[in-house]
């Protein structure tokens, strides 16, 4: 006797993009403090007589810096595996954040709406950071 089970009234389903729901603030200031624990430091001389100097011209929560000590300039990702990339940090923090729920490249790009072949550069130069920094 097959069983009948009734479904539950559902709302209409309301398509959320979830970029809108990251904040790119929130997302420089994670990486800056989990960066410099104990403050700002250079990457090239390891000094933290740093001055800010001003903030990036395409990425506005991207803060520059300069170094007393040595005078290279550097901002929030130089020298780390964000920096370089097309992509803004919040995709790659979105694409880190897919990575851990286990979606597939093809399921990433979906969501981010970008090319399979971008995303799979992106979750392979991840991988490799996050074996790198584990190795050290």
């Amino acid at each position: 006797m097959p069983s009948h089970v009734p479904t539950p009234n559902r709302s209409p389903r309301v398509p959320v993009n979830i970029k809108h729901l990251i904040d790119e603030v929130q997302c420089y200031q994670t990486v800056r403090e989990l960066r410099w624990p104990d403050g700002i430091a250079c990457p090239s001389c390891e000094s933290q007589h740093v001055i800010k100097r001003g903030f990036d011209d395409t990425e506005s929560a991207r803060q520059r810096y300069e170094c007393h000590d040595c005078d290279r300039r550097f901002d929030d990702l130089t020298d780390t595996i964000f920096a370089g990339h097309h992509q803004s940090l919040k995709v790659w923090i979105l694409c880190l954040y897919f990575m851990g729920l286990n979606l597939s490249n093809e399921q990433i790009a979906h969501e981010l709406a970008l090319h399979v072949s971008d995303v799979h550069q992106m979750t392979t130069q991840l991988r490799d950071g996050i074996v790198k920094k584990s190795q050290q």
